[in-house]
């Protein structure tokens, strides 16, 4: 067998008929002898392990479920170690049911090229009965009866507000009465600083009548009280004071703005409006 440069070059066939010397052999992966080319098949052979890999699947009658058949094994010690183990009649009536449209009066089986969930309802329907009105949806369900957990946070706020409604009136009280001393004492401090600015400005102006509006003749310089600033007459300095200092002092007094909101950090201008806006968004019990 073989050439004298190849001597183990080249196999016989397995078959007894045939024994040819093949030099590329096949060899079978059931029964793993060597096979020339023309009996390479399980057939051409007579192979007698050719179902050694093949799967055989039987359907148990008493619950529905496939029980694969072992090779080399005999069927009915397969049979009896599936029902001694795995065997469970109550599975038979939830594999052979078929789903139906719950919709009333209509029999058709749902499978999946027919089946459409609806979305408010999350029931499954066929085609015909997809949208709500034509299976009379009941709408989507609510989160307290979906969901215990909503209840449970519902019932233990029920609970808190029974039990603490005084502690957290008197906190909230406190709190408003707090933020209405600081607004008004903001107020007080404007309208100090306006008043001052005001009798400035009409002492300046009685002193103005008095002179006529001319200027002085005994060469005294006017002094602005506010910025220090020298004017030759009282004309001059009232209209500097009216240019000057009455525009600023009004920036001043419309920019005026207080802490912004603790909550939010929402700020205001006006204290009234910040208290407004504690009692509105954030549960206070100043106003009802």
């Amino acid at each position: 067998m073989g050439t004298p440069e190849f001597p183990d070059l080249g196999k016989h066939c397995a078959v007894s008929d045939c024994k040819l010397i093949d030099f590329l052999p096949f060899t079978c992966d059931r029964c793993n002898q060597v096979y020339c080319l023309d009996h390479r098949s399980y057939i051409k052979h007579q192979c007698t392990k050719a179902d050694k890999q093949d799967v055989t699947v039987v359907i148990c009658p008493l619950c529905a479920k496939g029980v694969r058949l072992i090779p080399d094994q005999d069927p009915n010690i397969t049979w009896e170690n599936h029902v001694n183990t795995d065997c469970d009649p109550s599975n038979y009536e939830k594999v052979t049911k078929k789903k139906k449209c719950p919709a009333a009066g209509c029999k058709d089986i749902l499978v999946f090229s027919n089946t459409i969930k609806c979305r408010d309802c999350m029931v499954d329907h066929c085609l015909k009965h997809r949208f709500g009105p034509d299976h009379k949806c009941p709408g989507p369900k609510k989160l307290e009866s979906s969901f215990s957990f909503m209840g449970l946070m519902n019932r233990n706020r029920k609970q808190e507000s029974k039990t603490n409604s005084s502690s957290t009136s008197s906190s909230s009280s406190k709190w408003t009465t707090s933020f209405l001393n600081a607004a008004s004492n903001i107020r007080a401090s404007a309208e100090a600083g306006m008043s001052k600015l005001s009798g400035e400005i009409n002492q300046v102006w009685g002193t103005s009548s008095d002179v006529g509006g001319k200027s002085n003749s005994s060469g005294q310089v006017e002094q602005c009280p506010q910025c220090g600033a020298k004017f030759s007459s009282v004309t001059s300095l009232v209209d500097h004071v009216q240019k000057v200092h009455e525009r600023s002092s009004n920036r001043s007094a419309s920019n005026v703005t207080i802490d912004a909101c603790p909550k939010c950090s929402k700020g205001f201008r006006d204290p009234v409006a910040l208290v407004e806006h504690v009692e509105r968004d954030h549960g206070g019990t100043s106003r009802k």
